[in-house]
């Protein structure tokens, strides 16, 4: 496990009209091209990785790869 550096600069990726302690899933860039990640509900728990694995990731989102992980959600809150 990669030491964590404890002077990260942790960004909440949460909707503009969030309220409440989420919980949501906070990001922090750190040296060595290294991109941290952990939900605000157990921030001591924290996922690592690269910045190359992480933009594509990013990329994956936004092509829609991950889609079916989500479908029918919509149905359910309504």
């Amino acid at each position: 496990m990669a030491d964590i550096p404890p002077d990260l600069e942790w960004t909440r990726a949460a909707p503009d009209d969030a309220t409440g302690p989420g919980p949501w899933i906070e990001l922090a860039f750190g040296d060595n091209d290294l991109v941290h990640i952990r939900e605000t509900s157990d921030p001591t728990n924290i996922v690592t990785t690269t910045q190359k694995k992480w933009d594509a990731f990013v990329l994956g989102v936004q092509a829609g790869e991950f889609d079916h992980f989500v479908q029918g959600l919509e149905d359910e809150k309504s």
